[in-house]
Formats: C-alpha cells, sequence, structure tokens
C-alpha cells in the first residue's frame, strides 16, 4: 500500500516536472514569437528607410551630374559639387551600413525562425510525454482502485472468518 502511494507521489511528481518543462517551453516559445515580430517590424523599418535613401541617392546623383556640367561656371559651383559629392559618398555609406544591417537582421530572423521550430518541436514532444504521463498515471489509478477493492474483500473476508 505504501508502494502504491510512493509510487503514485512519484508520478505526480514526473507529471508536475513535465508540466512545468512544457510551461517553460511554451513561454520561450512565446518569448522567441515577440522577438520574431520585432525583428520584422526592423527589418521593416531598415527598408522603408532604405528606399528612403534609395531615393536621396538617385536625387543627389542626378544634382552631381547637373553640377558637373555646371561645374565651368565657376568656383562657388566647384565647391558645391564637392560638398555634394562628400553627401553623396555619407549617403552611400549609410546605404551600405543599412544594406548590412538588413542582411543582419534577415539573418537573425532566420535563426530565430530555426530556434522556434525547436521549440515547437520540443513542446510537441513534452506534450506526447505529458499525455504519455498521464496515460500512465489513469492506469496506475484503476490498478489502484482494483487492489484496494481486493484488499477490501479480503480484509472482509477476514473478519468473517474470526
Amino acid at each position: 500500500m505504501d508502494k502504491i502511494r510512493e509510487r503514485l507521489a512519484q508520478l505526480r511528481a514526473e507529471a508536475d516536472t513535465a508540466v512545468a518543462r512544457a510551461e517553460e517551453a511554451e513561454a520561450k516559445n512565446k518569448t522567441l514569437n515577440q522577438k520574431i515580430l520585432e525583428n520584422e517590424q526592423e527589418i521593416s523599418s531598415l527598408q522603408h528607410r532604405l528606399s528612403l535613401l534609395e531615393g536621396d541617392n538617385e536625387k543627389l546623383e542626378g544634382q552631381v551630374t547637373e553640377l558637373k556640367r555646371d561645374q565651368q561656371g565657376g568656383e562657388a559651383v566647384k565647391s558645391t559639387s564637392e560638398g555634394l559629392a562628400r553627401k553623396v559618398q555619407l549617403l552611400e555609406e549609410e546605404l551600405d551600413t543599412a544594406e548590412k544591417n538588413v542582411k543582419e537582421t534577415m539573418e537573425k530572423l532566420r535563426q530565430v525562425d530555426v530556434k522556434a521550430e525547436h521549440f515547437e518541436r520540443q513542446v510537441q514532444r513534452l506534450e506526447q510525454d505529458r499525455d504519455q504521463w498521464e496515460k500512465k498515471y489513469e492506469e496506475s489509478q484503476e490498478k489502484y482502485r482494483q487492489s484496494k477493492a481486493e484488499l477490501d474483500e479480503l480484509v472482509a473476508s477476514m473478519e468473517n472468518i474470526g
């Protein structure tokens, strides 16, 4: 009887542990999903910024072309052209940096997706484990009820003998 109780206590502890692990995995999965959403928002923001910078870059390149044609007009135009050329160079560098950030963010997003899939598989496995433990627990409960009924019958028959 004590062994059955100990086994039941052990099964309950194992079931509680499995449930806690499943809840922890679900929390991790939720956190990863939140990170994915944040990364997607960052990617969207960076893509918007990239498109704006590309538009600015095209405008500035057009201005540089015009300034090169007008360069013969004087030294003032030359210095403006140089300033714009520097600005174009800075914008191109910013564009390169933005493209690099987009690539890094996409890689991070891919990694987060892989981790999320991994955690989803873990959650599924833990849920299967939990279901198995619940089934074993129910079987143990049934065996316990049968053993108790048999024991009660034995006690009753022994009382009738005595």
